[in-house]
């Protein structure tokens, strides 16, 4: 166990071995936990070669863990690092568009938008009101309310299209995964699809059949004639 000869360090976060000063301490390990008094823990903690770390100062009695301080803290930043890695940037992406958007730029927009929403960005639509183009503010609103459910799949309504000066905004974030949910216009076209391959399928059996009995038909002519013709060719033999 080391002895605390160290000079004070402002990005020390946690008190150590003599730093220390309660009665008793509730030491956790792999195995659980206990609750025992800081000098006995102290004594444990000298007879492994490690150090008394305090990582729960406001707990009843204090938690602390038997470690190496050192090795503690690599841990520590071993996590933090961790956790960042797995928090996900999120970006807000801009999707702009006119009063009078034609189909075909209305669909490229859709499919960006897409596209940030399933990479985890929000998506600000707006629909920009040049001059006397405010007039068309209602059909603005009309575009970005279509925006919306044809994105139903992908993304949340965060704000319903609002008029801010010139432009009008729609705010959309993305749905977590697991959660997507299919717009109706999907759910219908999907059970079109369905039912088309589903009545594809039963002609096809029914062509099958059909094919299968005249093959069994003819099959069953031609033995018939065959059959006739031994009878002929028999009755001969015997004349």
């Amino acid at each position: 166990m080391r002895t605390d000869n160290r000079k004070p360090n402002p990005k020390n976060q946690y008190r150590i071995n003599e730093q220390i000063r309660v009665r008793e301490v509730r030491i956790v390990d792999e195995e659980g936990s206990s609750v025992m008094p800081t000098k006995q823990a102290l004594d444990i903690a000298r007879q492994q070669g490690v150090d008394l770390v305090e990582i729960s100062p406001n707990a009843q009695p204090p938690v602390c863990r038997i470690i190496d301080y050192s090795k503690f803290l690599y841990q520590q930043k071993k996590k933090a690092k961790e956790m960042k890695q797995k928090q996900v940037k999120v970006e807000v992406k801009e999707i702009r568009f006119g009063p009078q958007t034609d189909e075909h730029d209305y669909n490229f927009k859709l499919k960006h938008a897409k596209e940030f929403l399933e990479e985890g960005n929000k998506v600000r639509a707006y629909v920009f009101f040049r001059g006397r183009a405010i007039v068309f503010k209602e059909q603005g609103e009309v575009l970005l309310l279509r925006f919306a459910n044809d994105l139903e799949e992908y993304g949340k309504v965060e704000q319903l299209p609002k008029l801010e000066g010139k432009k009008m905004f729609l705010f959309l974030a993305p749905k977590k995964a697991g959660q997507a949910k299919k717009s109706q216009q999907k759910i219908d076209r999907e059970r079109r699809e369905a039912e088309a391959n589903n009545a594809e399928a039963a002609n096809a059996e029914v062509k099958n059949t059909e094919s299968a009995v005249g093959d069994g038909l003819a099959a069953n002519a031609k033995g018939i004639e065959a059959l006739a013709k031994l009878r002929e060719t028999t009755e001969n033999d015997n004349v």
